[in-house]
């Protein structure tokens, strides 16, 4: 089979216990098993009893302890001689026992049809089995083959289904290749235009669909070709793949699983290397035969992909293999990214550990992007809206036009409305500054770069933090326990946060933060601390605390801390360093932001919103002529007559009272929330939905509501108006009915506690009745 058959169509399997991707011997095998399995199950009923008694047990009485002519546990390496049968039949003598081979079918003289060929495919793959052991070399695969065989027999006697007893069951590894490879799509390719995106998407299905016809190699082949491996791990993987994803193709009395879907990232690992080169290989031996709308695809653009996957495939913290890749706090949200390597991320080296930590999956904020995969369904337009979205064809159209580059507008450095952090963050994809956590280690071999860098830093904290003892930095910069993100700018250190993470209390002190006077005032303080952040997060510890003096507060504030401490005091008291004269201040940090390219995002929000602007503009761009009504001596006329008003979206005011006064807001709405929250239908929306309990959930409700959420921002005078809070108590319902189906309980409970809710704003008179 040619290469891009393979690549189009799916691979043959591959021999067993061959390498790579071709081989006809399973596939010939696979065949003739399907031929055999129709002949025989189109032939009478007595052709089957005699192929069946072959092989169960002897129902004569007296106890007859016989399993039948053919072996339960013939020896592991069976004699070379042909095991299939001459023809019998059911008045022949057994060859085990006296009894007739009719007596070791009584049991299935009632049986149905569709059982009987059900028990015949299982002699068939009985049969194929056993001569796979008898012609299989590797003593590895060998003993797996007999172990199936042995399996099938017993099925066959108790006239059960073939079952594998394994302590572990597929999945045996989370994510899987399939997400893996679908959250690396994503990952690197979700901000190109929705042609080139496909063209991705299509190298990845023909990259999955390799792996899943791929013949590992045995593992003593592995041994010979990687003696340091983990061969355990190896074989105990090479194991699995036979018994659910390999021998299945050809005995389809087992259950099939694709490789893709029960395996992850370990066995990824193990084949790429040899399976992208021999790919390769294969594609340049028979470009000349590749259709022209193959050529480029498999050429030019499959190495290219293949070399990106391979770098996210061995890295030892790609984010595409977190099992929280999607998550994000509005659920089923997947990232940005800007290029083809990671732009923001913090090489974390401590000793002579030089990996690359790429920062938590960046989350859009503007909405949800589906899967590539996932297509809209016409059902998303069908879907009650909560009044003001706006409508997700509209959204991606937009965002079609936004995700070019060109599109956006730069914005001067100098400019008002430049972020702080613009051009430090530009200065970094350039490759002008780099961003390392280091710290001192007492198990590793001192690598001179870290120390000379170390050094470094406690030269710019002693000159920066003139107050602070030169004894003092030299001790915690150089202490083991703490470490620091470092600026470095041509070869030197310009600028660095030392911390120290307490992760069992949640929460990480910043003890010191400077950059060199003659590199302030470029950004550098905020991009430093946007990686800090991005790097807790990374690590799963969502707290700043810090001791500011009267010269930090405003650095700090800026960055997001307050006087207002979210960590309880009992968690860090005699934990955290105490400083006379200095404010504790402490920061939370959200997840689902990605902090450096926050104001990236922040600005794409802005031209999202400008060209919705814009459209709508040019649909009621029309001069009408001015109203003359009022020199006749008209005094005033309805709004809803002026010419056009309509059209820019205008709609009247309801009739309905809006409080003025913010506290006699605040006690309405508190006590209607009380009223529903009491109400007996309020029991599914008390609190957010959790993952565990509706999967699933966040991927198809964009924008999660529920009581809980609605008490707080009503304790924290979030509904300034009556309109802000009847639109959250409406996004529950309608989150609801979208997401369970009308038959449920939850369904019903929605529609009723919203009836009791519009019952009540009316009582309170914020509708007209």
């Amino acid at each position: 089979m040619d290469f891009c058959q393979g690549l189009s169509a799916g691979l043959v399997p591959a021999a067993p216990g061959a390498g790579g991707t071709e081989g006809s011997g399973a596939a010939g095998g696979s065949a003739r098993i399907a031929v055999k399995k129709a002949q025989l199950r189109s032939s009478p009923r007595p052709k089957k009893l005699e192929k069946l008694g072959v092989y169960s047990s002897c129902k004569a009485e007296g106890a007859c302890k016989c399993n039948g002519w053919k072996s339960q546990n013939p020896p592991p390496t069976p004699p070379q001689t042909d095991q299939q049968s001459n023809a019998v039949n059911l008045q022949e003598p057994c060859r085990s026992c006296s009894h007739t081979l009719g007596d070791h079918v009584t049991h299935l003289e009632n049986v149905s049809e569709e059982e009987m060929n059900r028990l015949l495919g299982i002699v068939l793959d009985v049969e194929y089995l056993y001569t796979c052991v008898h012609k299989e070399e590797d003593a590895d695969t060998k003993q797996v083959y007999f172990s199936l065989f042995k399996l099938l027999r017993k099925s066959i006697l108790q006239m059960g289904k073939p079952m594998l007893e394994a302590q572990e069951s597929p999945p045996f590894e989370k994510p899987s290749i399939e997400q893996g490879v679908n959250n690396f799509v994503q990952y690197k390719f979700s901000h190109l235009p929705s042609k080139e995106r496909q063209t991705i998407m299509e190298l990845a299905k023909m990259f999955l669909n390799q792996i899943n016809y791929w013949q590992l190699e045995t593992p003593s082949q592995r041994r010979q070709r990687v003696p340091n491996d983990d061969a355990a791990g190896y074989k105990a993987n090479y194991t699995r793949w036979l018994c659910y994803c390999n021998v299945p193709q050809f005995c389809d009395s087992l259950p099939r699983y694709e490789t893709t879907q029960i395996f992850g990232r370990t066995l990824l690992r193990s084949v790429f290397t040899v399976m992208r080169k021999q790919l390769l290989e294969q594609a340049r031996q028979e470009k000349d035969k590749l259709p022209p709308e193959k050529r480029t695809l498999i050429l030019t653009h499959f190495p290219k992909f293949l070399s990106m996957l391979e770098e996210e495939v061995y890295s030892h913290s790609s984010p595409i293999w977190s099992q929280d890749f999607l998550a994000g706090a509005a659920g089923g949200q997947i990232p940005i990214h800007t290029g083809n390597t990671h732009p923001h991320s913090v090489k974390e080296t401590d000793g002579d550990d030089d990996e690359y930590l790429p920062l938590y999956p960046y989350v859009l904020l503007v909405g949800e992007k589906r899967k590539p995969t996932e297509p809209l369904h016409h059902e998303e337009n069908k879907r009650p809206r909560v009044v003001g979205d706006i409508p997700m064809d509209l959204i991606n159209e937009v965002m079609a036009t936004i995700t070019d580059p060109a599109a956006i507008p730069e914005t001067s450095l100098l400019s008002a409305h430049s972020a702080r952090d613009e051009a430090a963050r530009l200065e970094e994809r350039r490759g002008v500054i780099e961003f390392h956590v280091i710290g001192n280690s007492l198990n590793q071999k001192p690598n001179k770069r870290i120390l000379m860098w170390l050094v470094g830093l406690q030269n710019v904290f002693s000159h920066q933090l003139p107050r602070m003892p030169k004894e003092y930095i030299t001790r915690l910069v150089f202490d083991p326990k703490h470490k620091t993100l470092s600026l470095i700018k041509d070869g030197r250190v310009i600028g660095g946060i030392c911390f120290r993470m307490f992760p069992s209390q949640g929460f990480t002190e910043i003890v010191f933060c400077a950059v060199t006077s003659n590199e302030q005032v470029k950004g550098y303080g905020t991009h430093l601390m946007n990686h800090l952040k991005e790097y807790h997060i990374k690590h799963e510890i969502l707290n700043f605390l810090t001791y500011a003096d009267e010269y930090a507060i405003g650095y700090f504030k800026k960055q997001g801390f307050s006087k207002d401490i979210k960590v309880p005091k009992a968690k860090y008291v005699g934990y955290i360093k105490d400083y006379e004269g200095a404010t504790l201040m402490g920061c939370e940090l959200n997840p689902s932001i990605p902090y450096t390219e926050f104001s990236v995002i922040i600005k794409k929000q802005k031209e999202i919103i400008k060209k919705l602007i814009e459209r709508k503009q040019a649909q009621i761009r029309k001069v009408y002529p001015g109203l003359s009504c009022f020199k006749d001596g008209v005094r005033q006329i309805p709004i809803e007559s002026i010419p056009g008003i309509r059209e820019t979206g205008w709609k009247p005011v309801g009739k309905g009272k809006e409080l003025k006064d913010p506290d006699q807001l605040y006690s309405t709405l508190k006590t209607i929330l009380q009223h529903v929250k009491s109400h007996q239908n309020a029991w599914p929306f008390m609190e957010p939905v959790k993952k565990t309990e509706a999967p699933g959930y966040y991927q198809v409700i964009r924008f999660p509501m529920d009581l809980k959420t609605m008490s707080e921002r009503l304790k924290s005078r979030y509904y300034t108006t009556r309109k802000l809070f009847m639109a959250d108590m409406q996004r529950i319902f309608t989150n609801c009915r979208e997401y369970n189906p009308p038959e449920s309980e939850y369904y019903k409970c929605a529609n009723l506690l919203e009836k009791f809710f519009y019952t009540k704003i009316k009582e309170a008179g914020l509708i007209e009745k």
